[in-house]
């Protein structure tokens, strides 16, 4: 099968329906050991140091690592992409673009994936067929989700790890599904996180700085029980139908749909605070306004640019953040006369 790069999480269904084995190149930029490397790639060939670092990591990879096709989701993710795309096809590479619908409905949906498998040489009928036989995986994921904030014994990164993954199954389905199995049963015999832990949600896109994050945050006593747009890659309302998947898949539609999203899974998972991050010089960012609005726990906004590790600053501030949640924590108990 023929290998196609996609920007961000896409019916990979219709790829796959399609001949191709589809590969995040997100997930492919920041497992590398060279991102530095890729970024300067990007900088070099002119794109500017304002600009979003995933950006710049997407266009070295696709220099370096020789992909030549590659699906760029224009409507639903990053206003960058589009003149990505421009730039792509001036070094060569075959680009598809594809567009969400403005708002989360199965007809248009419908008619945005017929036009998709009509362009590839292929049918929806067939990406059904593939989309059952993803249901497996994606299940996993989840269950994996579950076991996370309910019975407290995967770790925040390994949750992230597992559900950004399903983006495209890190192109390689049944190996997925194998470790995915092998880390389910470790975890089910794992000793669970303290009771006292703080219990804290992680929205927003994935960061750039993932493993120092999650393991800080574990240093201060708490722990992440909800990734959110990780979540979302392994599709937790996959409806009947391909259409109805991706209009239930909440991240390239209305940030109200995320939030109404949000609000559910945090009240679920009794969460103590979220974390927010944001990504230098992305739209999304101001997204934080509408969060802090809605949400009504305490929020810490995160942002990263290209620092792939957490600098002393970020540090304080997340000490500094689950101090506030653990005294916030304690005051039912003063109040009733059980805290000290």
């Amino acid at each position: 099968m023929r290998t196609i790069g996609i920007t961000t999480t896409v019916p990979i269904e219709v790829l796959t329906a399609a001949g191709y084995t589809p590969v995040d190149l997100n997930n492919l930029f920041i497992g590398s050991t060279e991102r530095d490397r890729l970024v300067n790639v990007a900088e070099r060939a002119g794109f500017p140091q304002n600009c979003c670092t995933w950006i710049k990591g997407i266009y070295g990879v696709c220099m370096e690592y020789g992909v030549r096709n590659v699906l760029c989701v224009t409507t639903g993710d990053c206003s960058n992409t589009i003149m990505l795309m421009e730039v792509l096809r001036l070094k060569g590479v075959d680009v598809l673009p594809f567009a969400y619908p403005d708002r989360p409905d199965v007809g248009l949906m419908q008619r945005a994936l017929e036009e998709l498998a009509q362009t590839l040489g292929t049918t929806v009928a067939k990406a059904e067929r593939v989309r059952a036989e993803l249901q497996g995986a994606r299940r996993l994921a989840l269950e994996l989700d579950e076991i996370t904030w309910k019975d407290g014994v995967v770790s925040g990164l390994e949750n992230h790890m597992a559900l950004v993954t399903s983006s495209d199954f890190g192109g390689d389905r049944g190996e997925y599904e194998r470790r995915l199995r092998e880390l389910i049963a470790r975890a089910r015999n794992r000793k669970p996180y303290p009771d006292d832990f703080l219990r804290v949600a992680y929205i927003g896109v994935p960061p750039v700085f993932a493993e120092d994050l999650y393991r800080y945050v574990e240093r201060n006593e708490a722990r992440v029980v909800l990734n959110e747009i990780q979540r979302q890659f392994a599709m937790p309302n996959p409806g009947s139908s391909l259409a109805e998947q991706y209009s239930n898949y909440t991240y390239p539609y209305s940030i109200l749909g995320r939030v109404a999203d949000i609000v559910a899974q945090l009240r679920q998972r009794r969460v103590d605070g979220v974390i927010h991050y944001v990504q230098a010089f992305c739209h999304r960012g101001i997204g934080d306004i509408i969060f802090r609005n809605s949400i009504g726990l305490p929020v810490l906004t995160l942002e990263g640019n290209n620092d792939f590790t957490l600098n002393q600053h970020v540090k304080t501030r997340i000490e500094a953040f689950t101090d506030v949640l653990r005294r916030k924590a304690a005051e039912p108990a003063r109040k009733t006369g059980q805290g000290a």
